[in-house]
């Protein structure tokens, strides 16, 4: 073996070896920062791995049969009575042998690069010259965020939960980030002319602070549909979270055709969740859907946000029987022109929750909302709610957990100090029934 090494030693393949597991370790770690940036796959960095660790061993043959002189490129001299043939071998079995060993090290930490797919998306800037159209880029930023919410691979806080961020003060990405226990962050703003819209928007990693892309539209207030599909598309593939097919086409679903209908129901939208819902703001949305709903009468999601608003109000101030039944009537209407809208099934479990205490059929509604809006907070409450109800504690901790760890805001929103009655009842032990305040 002696005489092995000291052709290794002649021939300067030690030199090779060295400098070609430098480069290779650079290029790795390269491509691991920036192919992530440009939205390559995973299979990219592995191909590039699996390249590099079968070029370690054409490198040291091409190393061992040549030689670099100042005359150029030339095979290296031969020493008479040397085992050319034997330490060639040897050579080839020991650069195979040290590639499969670093694949082995490496091929497992490029398949496993995963990437935190949570985002929180913070409230848009509105740089519309009249002052009454900021409802109209709180709209867009719902509206956006909604479509996140029914990309179950995602984990998306609430609107409620940014809304402390709101302003146009230098926002630090990291200390965001930490607060909402969140990868990414989407920001953006919003200016509406009459019936043109401009959105720029902004996809920040909060770990580091740098924007992973950024986008611009200019459109037709019509398309305003299409730049929300495109945006949420476009922040799955870069978190790399799977859509399945039904969760693409509720993505691909326009809810209304009527611009005149779809400001109307932003407006009112922005009425309805507000955080004083239970008092006189929330009375304003009705108004508001009712007229978009007249402008389409085939907009299913007005229908859906006009029961839950009804359904709300029943609840908390006027227990109206005519309330009630206008809450039924307008889910129903939602579910019958889009049988799969999960607001729809969303607004007939409120009113079967709230309107008839019926928990059970209520309990059907919210799970087929849940499934259609996988990071939904009032689904998963209300669920837990019922659950609790039912004795079911351990079930109901889950659930009540979901919502409470990723909504807070929204829970304490609309049943202040509930979130302390319920991180109180989480901690007791399952099965051990506790006295927790009416949901």
């Amino acid at each position: 073996m002696s005489g092995f090494f000291e052709e290794v030693r002649r021939r300067k393949v030690y030199r090779v070896a060295a400098a070609y597991i430098i480069a290779a370790g650079f290029v790795i770690q390269i491509g691991s920062a920036v192919f992530p940036a440009w939205e390559l796959p995973n299979w990219t960095l592995r191909l590039v791995v699996v390249l590099l660790l079968a070029g370690f061993p054409i490198a040291l043959i091409l190393a061992w049969a040549y030689d670099v002189t100042p005359q150029g490129i030339q095979a290296t001299p031969k020493i008479p009575g040397t085992h050319r043939r034997r330490n060639l071998a040897l050579l080839i079995a020991g650069g195979t042998i040290i590639s499969l060993a670093a694949g082995l090290f490496l091929l497992p930490r490029a398949s496993a690069r995963k990437i935190d797919k949570s985002i929180a998306v913070l409230p848009f800037q509105s740089l519309s010259d009249e002052k009454d159209n900021a409802y109209f880029a709180d709209g867009m930023q719902d509206d956006i965020l909604t479509n996140l919410s029914k990309i179950g691979d995602l984990k998306v806080i609430s609107r409620t939960s940014v809304t402390s961020y709101r302003g146009n003060g230098a926002r630090n990405a990291r200390e965001i980030g930490k607060a909402l226990g969140v990868a990414t962050l989407l920001e953006g703003s919003v200016r509406r002319i009459g019936n043109r819209v401009r959105v720029n928007v902004q996809l920040i990693n909060a770990d580091n602070d740098e924007h992973i892309w950024a986008e611009d539209y200019d459109r037709d207030l019509t398309d305003v549909f299409a730049i929300q599909t495109d945006l949420a598309q476009k922040i799955a593939s870069a978190l790399q979270a799977k859509l399945s097919p039904n969760e693409k086409a509720r993505l691909d679903q326009q809810p209304t055709e009527n611009s005149d209908a779809y400001l109307l129901f932003v407006q009112a939208h922005d009425y309805a969740t507000r955080r004083d819902i239970f008092r006189d703001t929330s009375l304003k949305a009705i108004p508001l859907f009712e007229q978009a709903i007249k402008l389409d009468p085939k907009f299913a999601l007005a229908f859906a946000g006009l029961s839950m608003v009804q359904s709300w109000i029943y609840h908390n101030s006027d227990p109206n029987p005519a309330r009630r039944e206008k809450a039924r009537l307008n889910a129903n209407e939602a579910l019958r022109l889009q049988p799969d809208l999960p607001e729809g099934h969303l607004a007939l479990g409120f009113s079967y929750y709230y309107g008839d205490r019926d928990f059970e059929r209520a309990l059907t509604e919210f799970e087929i909302a849940r499934r259609g809006l996988p990071n939904d907070a009032q689904a998963y409450f209300a669920i837990g709610a019922i659950q609790r109800r039912q004795g079911k504690w351990v079930e109901s901790t889950a659930n009540l957990e979901k919502a409470a760890g990723r909504y807070e805001s929204w829970i304490e929103s609309r049943s202040p100090g509930h979130t302390a009655a319920m991180r109180q009842f989480m901690k007791q032990m399952p099965g051990q029934p506790a006295k927790a305040a009416k949901a």
